[in-house]
């Protein structure tokens, strides 16, 4: 199985890009995983929030293929624990799912369109938090989620 995550905008702050890159290393023993970065919208000042998430799911939709299973980071998604999470994966590799693509929006959310397209959201948390951080937190929960599945020591309960 591939994974793809799929984020608005670049991230600015060096400490969460060395996270990134650290558990992006990681994953490599795992799994084929792929970190897609959109660029920012430009001119977005002058755009509206719904013209701005206009453009930003003609960008996230030309990432995304007919058989990928899609799910949305969103702070109204289905919460899970991490062993819940990992079971989540696992159920998907039984499944055969060839590519499942997990998409982080702009600073407004998603676009009809992209919501219309996904198989369902996920949320890591209830609070909100920036999407630079949630980049590293998405990858580090997938990485603790396969090192839970290999039976690893990494998560403890």
């Amino acid at each position: 199985m591939k994974v793809s995550l799929i984020c608005v905008g670049k991230t600015d702050e060096k400490y969460l890009i060395e996270g990134i890159e650290n558990y992006l290393k990681r994953l490599k023993f795992y799994i084929n995983f792929k970190l897609v970065i959109i660029p920012d919208i430009k001119n977005s000042k002058n755009l509206s929030q719904n013209q701005q998430k206009e453009k930003e799911a003609e960008l996230i939709l030309k990432h995304i293929n007919g058989g990928d299973v899609v799910f949305l980071l969103d702070e109204r998604g289905k919460e899970y624990r991490s062993i819940e999470f990992s079971s989540f994966l696992e159920k998907k590799m039984l499944a055969s799912t060839q590519h499942l693509t997990f998409v982080i929006g702009g600073p407004y959310g998603f676009d009809t369109s992209v919501e219309q397209r996904s198989d369902g959201k996920l949320s890591l948390s209830k609070m909100t938090f920036s999407h630079q951080m949630i980049r590293l937190f998405f990858i580090e929960q997938l990485y603790r989620a396969l090192s839970i599945l290999k039976n690893e020591p990494y998560h403890h309960e």
